[in-house]
């Protein structure tokens, strides 16, 4: 049983609904067995992840780096920056517009997303 590896060596793929968008899964159910998926999301500036929804997983997102604006349905428009975690309950509409500075996000899906 593998119980840390480097984030250095796993790859970058397309996210795949948002052009432009880099998707680094770390931790996955079909690799670990885990009812959580665990990710980084790059979103370079002048990108964006449009509106959708995770029919049967809550989103955590905790930026890491970079500034956006995330908006939820039913909370509106705000700031997404490193110190602020969201949290986006399964079945409601969300997206990130505006990315002026790159974002790296750290993404957790419960229950597992892939």
């Amino acid at each position: 049983m593998e119980v840390n590896r480097s984030v250095e060596k796993i790859s970058w793929v397309s996210h795949p609904t948002a052009q432009g968008v880099k998707i680094k899964p770390l931790i996955t159910n079909k690799e670990h067995g885990l009812d959580v998926t665990c990710m980084l999301v790059n979103v370079p500036a002048g990108e964006e992840v449009p509106e959708h929804i995770h029919e049967d997983q809550d989103d955590i997102l905790y930026p890491l780096q970079g500034r956006a604006v995330m908006w939820v349905d039913g909370t509106g428009d705000f700031s997404l920056e490193p110190g602020i975690i969201v949290r986006v309950p399964k079945g409601i509409k969300h997206k990130i517009v505006d990315v002026t500075e790159d974002l790296l996000i750290y993404d957790v899906f419960c229950p597992a997303l892939m």
